[in-house]
């Protein structure tokens, strides 16, 4: 069995979406594995990992919406060391991803067609956020 191992760092520009699939493709591709399987890990809370919609951006933005709603910044929470945003950002992580595992197959993502990888930043400011990238197969 063959592992192959990368960190990938991706700069948010604050709350939003950010698609790295043709970087994970790009990873895969390096890898040389044909069948087996890409795991995804974020080293982060206050981000997440999602794989959604990627034709129609009106998705996303009804994701942001919704989340905002569910999990308000003006919460009244106890954890605020970072600001208003801190506590909500963990919420919202805990409430999604910070892993994934897609299967490969013929040396590709075996992704939907309407799939796409993405980052979801949680907190207002831009950060650099770490994402290990674990082939196997």
């Amino acid at each position: 069995m063959v592992h192959y191992q990368k960190l990938l760092r991706v700069s948010t520009t604050g709350k939003s979406f950010h698609n790295i699939t043709a970087k994970i493709e790009a990873i895969v591709s390096e890898s040389g594995v044909e069948t087996g399987l890409c795991t995804l890990f974020l080293r982060h809370t206050s981000a997440s990992l999602v794989i959604q919609e990627n034709a129609d951006p009106d998705v996303l933005v009804d994701l942001a919406n919704f989340m905002a709603k569910l999990v308000p910044e003006s919460g009244g929470y106890i954890h605020d060391a970072e600001g208003p945003d801190d506590m909500p950002a963990h919420i919202r992580s805990a409430l999604t991803h910070t892993s994934e595992h897609i299967p490969i197959n013929r040396g590709y993502l075996v992704l939907g067609t309407w799939q796409g990888i993405y980052v979801w930043e949680h907190r207002q400011r831009s950060h650099v956020r770490e994402l290990v990238v674990h082939i196997s197969g």
